[in-house]
């Protein structure tokens, strides 16, 4: 079901844009062939790696793959809105009017633009974004403290090793206090992806490196990625909290794991274990990798907390339904009650759909300052 649902814009790019064209049927037959195994990467996912989210075939051809998938999803939703257009100019003239072909090539050429334009922005290596946090009782010592975030890395054949270090590089030169990852390092097992993930080695932050699981360290060896994630110099909170000390004062950076764990038998996300501990005075920072949640941990009395998981809704228009399945949280700074939640765009995304309009990947870099 799934496939054929992910198969229904090829079947509108198909029937209303490409028979009409003015084409010989072999050129017809052969786009709608290419446009049609696109349309299926996931299940080529599947194919390679026992797995959707997973591709294990060269990276060029996922870029192809996510560059003709873009398209034909952006060409139906424009055929759509072309198809509209004629309805509502044939009610008022009472027929439909006759579409140029010069008309379907213009969205054709806008739709694969659009589409190479987006995959560029998922794959590259994210830029900079600033964010400054101001947070009531923060102590006076703690004022300007920087804080990097880094989440959805999703670490693959997409996003392999060469791309890591690049990111680790940039994220290492901009010597943030702190650096937190919230989750989703991978996409493959240890033995797949051990190299990708071995620049994460390389991080380094004055207070250290902290770290949650996402959903996706689920699916794939939750037990082994854990392990290895703190071999590579990470402290993963899974359900605990860190007290970061300046002098006599001190904040908290707490974690939990992901909401994915229910129905496994691992840890459930326990924001009371989390905090069991934390001094009563020290503003609280937590990791939670998805953001749907906020509402209910507001009332745990969190300072800011750090999310990530959307992928900040990848697209323009798309994001509003992905907010509905998280909350009503997709992208950058809310005010949750007495909480602020960030949710992050992240640095990269799931291989499957690598596509970026308007939803930036961004290297978030915070500074807290006292709330006057």
């Amino acid at each position: 079901m799934f496939h054929l649902i992910l198969g229904l814009p090829w079947l509108v790019v198909v029937v209303r844009f490409i028979l009409p064209l003015p084409w010989i049927w072999p050129a017809k037959a052969l786009l709608a062939g290419v446009l049609l195994v696109a349309s299926q990467q996931v299940l080529l996912n599947r194919i390679s790696s026992g797995s959707i989210f997973a591709p294990e075939y060269p990276r060029p051809l996922i870029i192809v793959f996510n560059f003709l998938f873009g398209a034909t999803l952006l060409l139906a939703v424009f055929q759509i809105a072309l198809d509209a257009i004629s309805l509502v100019l044939a009610l008022v003239e009472g027929q439909f009017p006759a579409i140029p072909p010069e008309i379907r090539y213009i969205i054709g050429f806008a739709a694969f633009g659009l589409a190479a334009f987006g995959v560029a922005q998922a794959v590259r290596i994210p830029p900079l974004k600033s964010v400054e946090i101001a947070i009531q009782d923060l102590p006076e010592t703690f004022d300007g403290y920087r804080l990097l975030q880094l989440t959805d890395l999703h670490l693959s054949r997409l996003f392999p090793a060469s791309w890591a270090e690049a990111v680790v590089q940039k994220a290492n030169d901009l010597q943030a206090d702190l650096i937190v990852v919230t989750g989703d390092f991978i996409d493959g097992r240890l033995e797949k992806r051990r190299t990708d993930v071995a620049p994460l080695a390389k991080l380094q932050a004055p207070d250290g490196l902290f770290a949650i699981p996402g959903n996706h360290e689920y699916y794939f060896g939750y037990d082994d990625w854990i392990e290895h994630h703190a071999s590579l110099g990470m402290r993963m909170l899974t359900n605990e909290h860190a007290v970061i000390e300046r002098g006599a004062d001190r904040i908290v950076i707490a974690g939990v794991t992901d909401l994915a764990a229910f129905g496994r038998s691992m840890p459930n996300p326990d924001l009371a274990g989390a905090l069991n501990g934390a001094p009563a005075e020290a503003p609280i920072i937590l990791l939670d990798h998805q953001p749907r949640m906020a509402a209910e941990t507001a009332k745990a009395g969190i300072a800011l907390q750090l999310s990530g998981h959307t992928h900040g809704g990848m697209v323009l228009g798309l994001d509003r339904l992905v907010a509905r399945a998280n909350g009503g949280f997709v992208s950058g700074l809310y005010a949750v009650g007495g909480m602020q939640l960030y949710v992050n765009n992240g640095t990269a995304l799931w291989p499957g759909f690598a596509l970026r309009l308007g939803r930036p990947s961004e290297l978030t870099v915070f500074t807290l300052r006292k709330r006057s």
